[in-house]
Parts: structure tokens; sequence; C-alpha cells
């Protein structure tokens, strides 16, 4: 299995990409990751929520393969301790998938196109977060989760 992670928008603090590449290294140790950050939509002055969401939705599907299992970043997704985080990853490595693709929406979520195509929804946190934030807690817990099927010593319960 391949793990993707869509995020739309670039990220400006050199602080968080330092961050996020360094657990993106240590990540490729365990399985291949790759970020793919998609461009922010144009105009968005001139749209509203509704019509941003379905733009950035269209962007995202259009990134995906057939065989692809989607699972949204979101607010009312199921929440995980990181143990039980680590159990879902080695759940879909087996259940033989060839790419898991996590996804970071925009500001007003996602497009029900994109609710409709995913298999599931995963909240980080009650809390709200920045954007720019989600992407290295998620690249974080995916390395804790990884650590933690290897019975190695980074997670400590």
């Amino acid at each position: 299995m391949k793990i993707k992670l869509l995020v739309i928008g670039k990220t400006d603090d050199k602080n968080l990409l330092q961050l996020i590449e360094n657990y993106q290294k240590r990540l490729q140790h365990y399985i291949g990751f790759q970020l793919e950050v998609l461009a922010d939509i144009k105009n968005v002055k001139n749209l509203s929520q509704l019509q941003q969401k379905e733009k950035e939705g269209e962007l995202i599907l259009s990134k995906l393969q057939n065989t692809d299992q989607l699972i949204l970043l979101d607010e009312k997704g199921k929440e995980f301790r990181s143990l039980d985080f680590a159990n879902f990853l080695q759940k879909k490595m087996n259940s033989g998938i060839k790419q898991l693709v996590l996804v970071v929406g925009g500001p007003y979520g996602f497009s029900e196109t994109v609710y409709k195509k995913a298999m599931g929804r995963i909240s980080l946190s009650k809390m709200t977060f920045s954007h720019q934030m989600i992407r290295l807690f998620i690249v974080e817990q995916l390395y804790r989760g990884f650590t933690i099927l290897k019975n190695e010593p980074y997670h400590h319960e």
C-alpha cells in the first residue's frame, strides 16, 4: 500500500515546511508516501462557498485513481487514539488496497460529490486547526502509527 496526502494550497511557513519534510523523510522508511499540493482555486472572491467547494471537489477527484481509497480529514470524522489509528492503518494494509488517499480540504470543507466518494472521515481533534497545521499533524501521526506497528520506541503509552 502507498499513502498519498492531498492538500489544497501551499504552506508559506518555512518552519512548518521543515517539520513536515522531516516527518515525510522518516515515514519513507515504512511506506511509500507522497504529499501532493493542489493549487488554490483562482478568483475565490467571486465564488460562493458552495461554488468554491465544488471547484475544489473537482480538483480533488481529478487526482484519484479508480483503485484509490479516499479518506477525508474532516471535523465530523472519527477520532482515534494513536494506537487505534495504527490499527486502522494495519487493517488498510491488510485489505490489499493499492493506495490510501487522505485529503485536507479547503476552508469550507468538501463538496457533496467528494463526501459521496469517500470511504471514511477522520478527525484529528474537536478543536479547529489551520489547514497548514493539519498537514504536520497527520504526517506525524502516520509516522507514529508505523512506529507503533513496528514496536519501535517513539510512542509512549
